[in-house]
């Protein structure tokens, strides 16, 4: 039987744990609350290049030691960091989690960087930032972001700028390193066949001595705008990105903001796959997804096409809009895409990285845990009601913003920013 505990150490530091009896492996993660919308001006990157530096040593390890540590058990260990929080995450059988904890605690507590270190590692990230400009299908998000949500945090790239990445200093990583990596700021969960308290046991010998958080985040809740851009740049395809803003994680219509981004583009059933692919062939892919934060969210629906073909899908995918605005959801589509998330939840549920990341996020969003059973029971109780409510209220057509990138965009500059979806 899966059980779910939670503790909490003296400095704040929660310890979450879903033992699952059957399984052979155990995951892992360190939670660092802290991403993109914490840094500030002129630190755009900060929390990613942090990510990459704890990797390059610590008081105890080497760069390879660290990367070796795992590997050599036929585990794995690794991170990344998003918009509102950093992960280092392992995946090991259950009879080495003493050793991916042990290297885990290590990474986020005994960091040492070098100079040569903190030079090269800079130049990696600058090779990552060069990758993603000479990718359309990555670019396009950030450029999005950028626009959308003008004047916060949120709207920078997770990898910072060149500027940003090269002005920054080992003093002001290190110093960062301190002062987020602390107390309140960190959740360590685990799923697998492990018992609580001697998980619990082991995390308190590990990170007993950090210190409370004497760091608070200063998030201030990110404003949509409505904004079209279009890019000129060379590139075989053009893509086309569009965004509104829809439910946050905490909102109590997120799940039908899930029907609906189902509904739209979440697979080969959904309508924009249908009208778009399936019946005009105008594109090979054309896809929706949630993007939520603690306090805001976003509907993105990315497609790419030819220059040629640019209207005919804005206008396809603008019909699709006022047909669910106009005649909102069928009975028929809530059974069927109910049932396609419900199914996605409970195989998702299967997969124990899955399960160690679903309660960290919980607990960061809501302070509590929330079993795969409950979810399923509130996702039941939607209702053709509850999502032609959302379509209503929370579907802003009005408010589409959008970004096409590609070769030739220009001559459709002024057609795309006057375009009423």
């Amino acid at each position: 039987m899966i059980q779910f505990k939670k503790s909490e150490l003296d400095n704040g530091i929660r310890v979450l744990s879903e033992q699952h009896p059957n399984s052979r492996a155990i995951s892992m993660g360190i939670w660092v609350l802290t991403g993109t919308r914490d840094e500030v001006e002129g630190e755009e990157g900060i929390s990613h290049l942090l990510e990459h530096m704890v990797f390059k040593g610590t008081k105890t390890r080497s760069a390879y030691q660290i990367a070796r540590s795992l590997e050599a058990l036929g585990g794995d260990l690794n991170a990344y960091t998003t918009r509102e929080y950093t992960c280092y995450h392992a995946l090991v059988l259950k009879d080495h989690w003493q050793k991916a904890l042990d290297i885990l605690c290590d990474l986020v507590s005994n960091m040492q960087i070098s100079n040569n270190d903190f030079r090269l590692e800079k130049g990696v990230i600058l090779q990552e930032i060069a990758m993603t400009d000479d990718n359309p299908e990555e670019l396009i998000y950030d450029v999005l972001f950028e626009k959308a949500y003008v004047g916060n945090p949120v709207s920078a790239p997770i990898l910072g700028s060149v500027k940003s990445v090269a002005k920054m200093s080992k003093t002001k990583v290190a110093n960062y390193y301190k002062s987020r990596y602390t107390g309140k700021n960190i959740i360590v969960s685990v799923a697998g066949d492990i018992d609580h308290q001697i998980f619990l046991k082991g995390v308190e010998n590990k990170l007993s001595k950090k210190k409370k958080a004497n760091f608070q985040n200063q998030r201030e809740r990110p404003r949509w705008k409505k904004a079209r851009e279009a890019v000129e740049k060379s590139s075989e395809q053009v893509h086309m990105l569009l965004g509104l803003p829809t439910a946050s994680f905490q909102d109590p219509q997120r799940f039908e903001a899930y029907i609906v981004n189902t509904l739209l583009g979440g697979g080969m059933t959904s309508k924009l796959y249908q009208s778009v692919r399936e019946k005009k062939g105008l594109v090979y892919s054309i896809h929706s997804m949630l993007n939520t934060f603690v306090d805001s969210g976003s509907m993105m629906i990315y497609a790419g096409t030819d220059l040629k073909n640019c209207r005919k899908v804005t206008e396809l995918v603008s019909k699709e809009f006022k047909k669910l605005k106009q005649s909102g959801i069928s009975n028929s589509d809530v059974d069927l895409f109910k049932t396609q998330v419900i199914g996605s939840i409970l195989l998702g549920s299967d997969d124990i990285e899955n399960r160690m990341s679903s309660i960290a996020v919980n607990e960061m969003v809501f302070g509590e845990y929330r079993s795969v059973d409950s979810v399923i029971q509130k996702i039941q109780k939607v209702s053709r009601k509850s999502v032609n409510d959302f379509i209503k209220t929370g579907f802003n057509t009005d408010k589409v913003s959008g970004v096409l990138m590609g070769a030739g965009v220009d001559e459709l500059s002024s057609w795309w920013k006057n375009f009423e979806f």
